[in-house]
């Protein structure tokens, strides 16, 4: 395959951060590494009792060594020092920085009861494998994630140690390097904070079980399976590839995975049907990028968020779930949208398969997904139980289905099971590969957060606050603007984790001095929802470049295309932040739960008419004060009651006058058509 058809391939390389696959010993160490770090995380749930210290050192020691085997120092060609670029081989000197990385990882636990006893009083050898360890992780994080990530943590270290030296607002008391290492490296408050925690105990698993169902071949029936679906209607492919996206954003947490795994199938279809090559991989870049917000992983932020804020981890996603469905159903309406446009039709019958024919060859693939659904929504077990028992269930019927085929085949049921044996064992592989940047990035991030902690927080609130002139609608666009550009270099999860520990305190403190009331939740869900928009914002979004990689498109209007379909996405956090409601928060029966649901279903719809031009015809001017106007009822009926002067809305009379809004803006439309082709 030449280089030009690897070109995806290499974004994805860029997340998943190993680029050292030849053959030979050293793949081989990365392999084993890769396998032990696997093995290690199953059996936590289940076989192993460790104190959470002791996890988290092991979580960071494994991502760290692999790392410094799997990714060189420079991705660039040093002729001077060519062993800096090797990616043919793992060179000594990475070797030794491999070691060295694990074991300053692995300190606090060697000496834990040493480190307690001293605890703010750290000796010569604490201060020195302390600052040996942030340099490596740094080193690491630079390698696996990219440069902005240290960037922000080395400013917030600089930050820390010169606030005394601060103009104004700016001061801060400063840290000593006693403070420092304490808080950072020998303590839980820093690098090994709630974080890493969270990423040890429970994303590795869930990022595992995806890794595993696409290597059995569950991404492929996705896609198969909305195209029998979808694939016949008008702009089939692009619905398809919606749907395919949502389904792949369950178990995954990335959204350049998402984009390879379904794009290289669905934007081909898409431009068989006459979509532009920018339409196409812009529609893929939306799906995808919104495939974190679906639960039950969200890019790792669910099971984050449940621990900052002492939640039930259903809680949280009972929470999220409005919110990422309505988005995908609005993204599902602007693929129709776009087909109309374009005047487009649906697949050729002779190229949608059976749904039956589909369903019967891949309907074990559904089984562990419901399976972690059940765990998680009715027995209510712990994230890592439920989807350890998920695993165990896929592996399960991936056998006993390998060996039945076997059987009927009277093919060697040896080979089959080594077979079997094999392609775990790759499932487990890439499990770990794509572990490193997360894995980094809490790690990374902790050292924000302890920084913040120390007494930085404070001093940033005054600033937001400054900046936002006490205006929570100001303060709301800041925080928006400042995920996007600091998204566009980190990955989903370290943008959260950055953003939250700065502005979530913000949010609520100015909400609270105008007596709009937050909750904590809504401001952890913001945060999150801009970081994941970061990944096909302009002119960095990696997402967006991979899919224009696939369409053989120009990546930056790829970018902005995908930026303006997901704006249906951008409006919904400032939608529950002012009603949280659509966060299920206040809604305790089945019927009002419904009826908020579908009022931000024609909510996000009436918007999605007027950011993109066209409801049954192309807008005019005065269609979209209208469409605006319905969005406006459904998703906020209280605040449309206050501007009428009543104290509180009726969600029902509201809902019904916002349906009679949209269903006028759709009237004067059918109107106008009917006018212009009777003239």
């Amino acid at each position: 395959m030449s280089d030009k058809n690897n070109e995806y391939e290499q974004f994805l390389d860029q997340e998943t951060g190993v680029t050292r696959s030849a053959p030979g010993f050293h793949n081989t160490v990365i392999v084993i590494l890769s396998l032990a770090w696997a093995l290690f995380q199953l059996s936590l749930p289940r076989f192993v009792i460790l104190d959470s210290v002791t996890i988290r050192a092991i979580h960071l020691a494994f991502a760290m060594a692999l790392v410094f085997l799997g990714v060189p120092f420079t991705k660039k060609n040093t002729r001077e020092i060519p062993f800096l670029h090797s990616t043919v081989r793992t060179p000594a000197i990475d070797y030794l920085i491999a070691i060295a990385g694990a074991f300053a990882a692995l300190y606090i636990v060697l000496d834990w009861q040493g480190i307690t006893t001293r605890l703010g009083m750290p000796i010569s050898r604490d201060v020195v494998l302390s600052v040996f360890l942030i340099v490596l992780l740094f080193d690491a994080s630079r390698r696996g994630i990219g440069i902005p990530m240290v960037v922000i943590a080395v400013l917030f270290t600089i930050y820390a140690f010169f606030g005394p030296y601060m103009p104004g607002i700016l001061a801060f008391r400063g840290v000593s390097v006693t403070k420092y290492i304490s808080q950072i490296v020998l303590s839980t408050e820093g690098i090994y904070g709630i974080p890493l925690d969270v990423s040890a105990r429970t994303v590795y698993l869930f990022v595992l079980f995806g890794a595993m169902l696409e290597r059995f071949g569950a991404g492929q029936f996705f896609n198969d399976l909305a195209i029998s679906l979808l694939g016949r209607f008008k702009g089939g492919p692009a619905k398809a590839a919606v749907v395919s996206s949502g389904f792949t954003g369950l178990v995954s947490g990335s959204s350049i995975a998402n984009v390879v795994t379904t794009g290289t199938f669905t934007i081909p279809l898409m431009k068989k049907v006459g979509y532009p090559g920018k339409t196409a991989a812009a529609t893929e870049v939306a799906a995808s990028t919104n495939g974190q917000l679906m639960p039950p992983i969200m890019g790792a932020a669910a099971f984050i968020i449940a621990e900052y804020l002492a939640m039930s981890y259903f809680d949280v996603i009972r929470a999220a779930i409005v919110p990422a469905v309505v988005s995908y159903i609005a993204l599902f309406y602007i693929t129709h949208l776009e087909a109309s446009k374009l005047d487009l039709r649906g697949l050729p019958p002779e190229d949608v398969p059976r749904f039956s024919s589909v369903l019967a060859r891949g309907y074990h693939h559904l089984i562990p997904l419901m399976m972690l659904i059940w765990e998680l929504a009715v027995l209510r077990r712990s994230p890592n139980l439920a989807v350890f028992n998920a695993i165990l269930t896929l592996l399960a019927i991936y056998l006993v289905r390998e060996t039945w085929i076997a059987f009927r085949a009277k093919r060697s049921l040896l080979d089959t099971w080594k077979g079997v044996v094999l392609q775990t064992g790759r499932g487990l592989i890439a499990g770990s590969k794509n572990m490193l940047p997360v894995a980094l990035a809490t790690a990374t991030a902790g050292i924000i957060v302890g920084i913040v902690n120390m007494g930085i927080g404070s001093m940033i609130v005054q600033i937001v606050e400054t900046l936002a002139r006490g205006n929570v609608f100001l303060l709301l666009g800041i925080t928006a603007i400042v995920s996007l550009i600091i998204g566009m270099g980190l990955p989903t999860t370290a943008t959260y984790i950055v953003m939250a520990s700065i502005t979530v305190p913000v949010i609520l403190q100015l909400g609270a001095g105008i007596g709009l009331i937050i909750p904590a939740i809504a401001a952890h869900l913001f945060c999150f929802y801009f970081g994941i928009l970061a990944d096909d914002t302009p002119p960095v979004g990696l997402a967006a470049y991979a899919a224009a990689a696939i369409a053989k498109s120009d990546p930056i209007p790829t970018g902005i295309k995908g930026f303006i379909y997901d704006l249906r996405t951008a409006v919904i956090p400032f939608m529950f932040v002012f009603n949280p409601m659509l966060l299920l928060i206040g809604v305790d029966n089945w019927g009002l739960g419904l009826l908020v649901f579908v009022a931000a279903i024609g909510g996000m719809l009436a918007f999605t008419n007027a950011v993109q031009g066209w409801g049954i015809t192309r807008n005019k001017w005065y269609d979209i004060p209208l469409f605006l106007l319905a969005s406006f009822i459904f998703f906020l009926p209280d605040r449309a009651a206050n501007l009428l002067g009543l104290e509180s809305a009726n969600y029902v009379l509201f809902f019904l006058i916002g349906a009679v809004v949209y269903a006028l803006a759709f009237g004067v439309q059918r109107v106008r058509v009917r006018f212009e082709a009777a003239a």
